[in-house]
């Protein structure tokens, strides 16, 4: 990936406002949460999301989570049911990720939500990270500051180890308190299910819930940390296709598109990596809602966010139960 110079922006008024000038513009900013460091991206903007997988050297594209400033602008993004209000009202600002329904019109993009109709939200408490959603005005997509596999960081320090050069700027608010990951639950009936365990104990939960937690079980990957199967289409897929067969819907990457498919929806006609990681899932949707039976898929080379591309990719096309 292109290598850029990465600033180190003094949590104050001053570094607060050009980090949310920065996020606003697409670019990626690290900034500190109660928690751990985490490497932000407007969460409503596709390539301002590919860009934290190219900069992780992320294998797949997960679910993100997406963290704003109040509980009432996660409403904007999600559909709560009573258990997911009461957890939001006891722990929210603070070390606790919902998984809900997405909200209609929410805005997340499907990158960011791994294509699934659920969205992770948090409501940080750390003021830095308070200050820094303020001023970027949406939604902030942040999974841990460092390389994919590489232990997560509390200091500025520990992010420019893994990412000086790859990432724009990384706003230093001293060593986080916390120091591991918030604890997820969905919300997605009844009982909820505590997804990852983390800042807030189970029994602090269960307290509020006035049941016990379910555990997670399946392969279904609705948040981070979690085993990797996503959004696959109805329709079957036929991988690095270099012309669409009788009947067949063709998912297209790069200028040079065959002739013979009916309906075509190209992932990048520039051929750029980042523009069709933005474009993967809404694309697959839109074909799989056209009603094929087939999509076949051109080649995407293997290199950077392809190598995920390819991945999420393969999942989609891997046989399932009927």
């Amino acid at each position: 990936m292109t290598t850029v110079t990465t600033l180190r922006l003094d949590a104050d008024a001053a570094g607060i406002a050009e980090a949310g000038r920065l996020l606003r513009a697409g670019r990626l900013v690290a900034f500190p949460t109660e928690t751990v460091y985490g490497l932000g991206a407007d969460a409503t903007d596709g390539r301002a999301v590919a860009a934290i997988y190219a900069a992780k050297g992320r294998p797949s594209f997960n679910p993100l989570i997406a963290h704003v400033a109040t509980i009432e602008a996660a409403l904007r993004f999600g559909r709560f049911d009573a258990h997911a209000t009461a957890l939001a009202r006891a722990f929210w600002p603070g070390p606790l990720t919902l998984v809900v329904p997405a909200a209609p019109g929410g805005h997340v993009s499907d990158l960011a939500r791994a294509g699934l109709e659920t969205v992770g939200l948090r409501v940080p408490s750390h003021p830095v990270a308070q200050a820094l959603l303020a001023a970027a005005g949406r939604p902030v997509a942040a999974p841990s500051a460092n390389r994919s596999g590489h232990v997560s960081p509390t200091t500025a320090a520990h992010v420019l180890a893994d990412l000086d050069g790859r990432i724009d700027a990384v706003v230093d608010g001293g060593p986080t308190d916390v120091g591991v990951e918030s604890t997820i639950v969905a919300c997605l009936g009844s009982p909820p299910v505590l997804l990852r365990p983390g800042g807030v104990p189970r029994d602090a939960i269960e307290a509020v819930i006035g049941r016990p937690l379910a555990a997670a079980t399946g392969e279904a990957t609705i948040a981070p940390g979690m085993l990797a199967s996503h959004y696959a289409p109805e329709a079957a897929m036929r991988l690095d296709a270099t012309a669409a067969e009788p009947g067949e819907a063709l998912l297209a990457f790069g200028p040079d598109v065959p002739p013979g498919a009916a309906n075509v929806l190209n992932l990048s006609v520039a051929g750029d990596l980042a523009e069709a990681a933005a474009n993967l899932f809404g694309h697959l949707r839109l074909l799989d809602a056209s009603g094929v039976r087939r999509i076949a898929v051109m080649p995407i080379p293997p290199e950077g966010l392809g190598e995920a591309i390819r991945d999420r990719l393969a999942r989609a096309a891997a046989p399932r139960d009927a």
